[in-house]
């Protein structure tokens, strides 16, 4: 939410107009400055999968109300036009990162949201570290730090931005784009920058449920930012009916008052989600990802609400095995008759005149709420977490559904385990059985997909050093524990499949593995696995190896030789720089810059540049290079 947007919200706490504003003179706003008038609330960001806390939006708020009609979006517009926005904008940023330390933020599994102005980043006196000395004085991690830019205000030059933007990426901050779809630059600036996250305006939530035109706009909007591995944030939700429409979109994350209001403290609450649509049916199953439910759905023939219960009645003594009949009315499903539970108590009833007393009823009149409703791209574990939150009677009611919230067909529970069974028992088969990551042929599965659906991302590889006298001195044993720890340590950092498509880990075997991502990431991942090995050291060789930084050993020729402890050569491709068009060429371009990488003392990342790949496929054909 940027600062301006704050008028409307804060219209809503405060009962001011934002219609008659009132002048705030500059010596207004330096008084607010120097004197500590502004500090900072905090407004929780929810994962709409789990309804868990995903993050904290800082919001700059007013310590005493100077006067009813001063509100942050008015101080924000009137420093602009004084020439004060950088200084106005580095109190709000110091505010927001000493407050949340206060609250005990570092000590929480959540993301802070600061908003930045344009204006700041390209300002000639603006200090680049200062923003870094701030998140260590208050302790908060830069990774955890997401840096709002607002859209609503327009970039004069795109390369200078752009040069801002990707200095505050390179320190460990993450990128998200504010206010989106209702300023300068649009599209512009989504392909400038590249954004970690991208919050889809109020504008476009509010009354969503009601403007079709709205509804198909966010729902393209999600489609598109998740093909290019952006997270979707829909903000200013206010209403019941908006939260259940964009439960049916990719969105990933939710913010609104009908969820939270801000406050001074950090919320602990959670929202209890509502229909949910997984976007994993995006990537390849591979070990470890989810598959859908929509491989397994039955059409069954709906009933409408305003057909007789003696229509229901009919179904269910027609088939001995229908355990359920969904309700549908214009493809939306209403609910779902339960077979047992319909005869029972609607059809004989607790005195035996059901019958009688039900031959004129409508399907409608005996309706509940209590079934469960998936989208056809839910993962099937998923649906089986939702399952075990169900009341006791309708724990093994058959599911309902949906495609894009129309009606698609059911699921029934016993249909659901085979699948799961059969699914596990798949993709055991394919899994490394050292680590349990995705084998070659999910590696495979996976890089074909991105290259068909032509988006750019790098491809690591990952090579651990030195890794056959290793295991020939320590041991086999001692070797297959630093292959798993090594794994699970590329996975702790990478997420996969977390809040971003583009995120894949592999297991090539041996001592490779494999991480997939998108193009901007790459290289502070693979300085975030390099740095997370350090920490493994003292238990991959023990105290004495770690304080003399050596071992010795015998080599591949028999020679007893000094080894340094445990390191990784990370080789990088990628398709941003140089065309692929398969796994096999991608294949060939990962060794050459892997071997690359081998050539540095200890550690070492290399990505290919465009020219570099030119010049090795030139003399890899026999040629010369240029």
């Amino acid at each position: 939410m940027s600062h301006s947007a704050e008028i409307v919200m804060l219209e809503k706490e405060t009962g001011a107009k934002g219609s008659q504003p009132s002048r705030i003179s500059r010596g207004e706003i330096l008084d607010l400055l120097d004197n500590n008038g502004l500090t900072a609330w905090f407004q929780p960001v929810f994962s709409r999968r789990t309804g868990e806390i995903f993050g904290y939006e800082a919001l700059a708020r007013l310590r005493k109300p100077r006067t009813p009609s001063l509100d942050i979006g008015e101080l924000f517009q009137r420093a602009q036009a004084e020439g004060i926005i950088s200084s106005l904008d580095m109190v709000c940023r110091e505010n927001s990162f000493c407050r949340a330390g206060e609250l005990g933020f570092a000590e929480k599994n959540a993301y802070l949201y600061v908003n930045i102005c344009p204006a700041t980043l390209m300002h000639p006196d603006h200090r680049g570290g200062a923003t870094d000395r701030l998140a260590d004085e208050c302790g908060i991690p830069k990774e955890r730090i997401i840096l709002e830019i607002t859209e609503q205000e327009a970039i004069r030059n795109y390369d200078l931005f752009k040069k801002s933007v990707e200095y505050y990426r390179r320190r460990g901050y993450k990128i998200a784009i504010d206010d989106f779809g209702v300023g300068y630059g649009g599209l512009k600036m989504l392909s400038v920058i590249e954004p970690d996250y991208l919050k889809v305006d109020r504008h476009f939530i509010t009354n969503i449920d009601k403007d079709p035109f709205k509804h198909n706009l966010v729902d393209a909007i999600a489609t598109v930012c998740h093909k290019l591995g952006i997270t979707v944030i829909a903000e200013g939700i206010e209403r019941q009916e908006e939260l259940e429409t964009i439960a049916k979109f990719d969105i990933d994350l939710l913010q609104g008052y009908l969820l939270e209001h801000p406050g001074p403290d950090l919320s602990r609450q959670r929202f209890t989600p509502v229909v949910v649509r997984d976007d994993s049916g995006y990537c390849p199953e591979a070990p470890g990802e989810a598959c859908t439910i929509g491989a397994t759905v039955k059409y069954i023939e709906p009933l409408f609400p305003q057909q007789s219960l003696m229509t229901a009645h009919q179904r269910f003594m027609d088939d001995v095995k229908l355990q359920g009949i969904p309700v549908v009315d214009d493809q939306r499903v209403l609910g779902m008759l339960n077979r047992m539970h319909f005869l029972e108590k609607q059809m004989v009833g607790p005195h035996g005149y059901g019958f009688a007393l039900s031959a004129h009823r409508a399907v409608k009149d005996v309706l509940g709420d209590d079934f469960l409703l998936v989208e056809a791209a839910t993962p099937m574990e998923e649906v089986v977490r939702r399952i075990k939150a169900r009341r006791g009677r309708h724990l093994y009611d058959d599911i309902c559904v949906a495609r894009n919230g129309k009606y698609l067909g059911t699921v029934a529970i016993n249909a659901l385990l085979e699948a799961i069974t059969q699914k596990s028992i798949q993709l055991a088969k394919g899994a490394n059985p050292l680590s349990g990551l995705p084998g070659n042929e999910f590696i495979q599965r996976t890089v074909a997909t991105f290259l068909q659906r032509k988006v750019h991302f790098d491809v690591c590889y990952i090579d651990i050093d030195d890794f056959k006298p290793y295991n020939d001195y320590y041991g086999f044993e001692k070797g297959d524990m630093v292959i798993r720890e090594i794994g699970r340590l590329i996975v702790d950092i990478v997420q996969p499949g977390v809040n971003d498509r583009f995120r894949f880990v592999g297991h090539i075997g041996g001592d490779d593995f494999i991480v997939i991502t998108r193009p901007h990431a790459s290289q502070q991942i693979c300085q975030q696995i390099i740095d997370g090995l350090q920490g493994l050291l003292p238990e991959f060789h023990g105290a004495q190896e770690c304080s003399e930084g050596h071992y010795y050993a015998r080599d591949r020729q028999g020679e007893h030789r000094r080894f340094a402890l445990l390191s990784l050569s990370i080789g990088i491709v990628s398709t941003e720089e140089c065309p692929v068009n398969s796994y096999a060429e991608l294949a060939f371009l990962a060794s050459g810059v892997k071997r690359a990488a081998k050539q540095e003392t200890g550690s070492a990342i290399v990505r290919n540049r465009r020219e570099e790949v030119r010049s090795e496929l030139v003399l890899e054909e026999g040629g010369q290079a240029a």
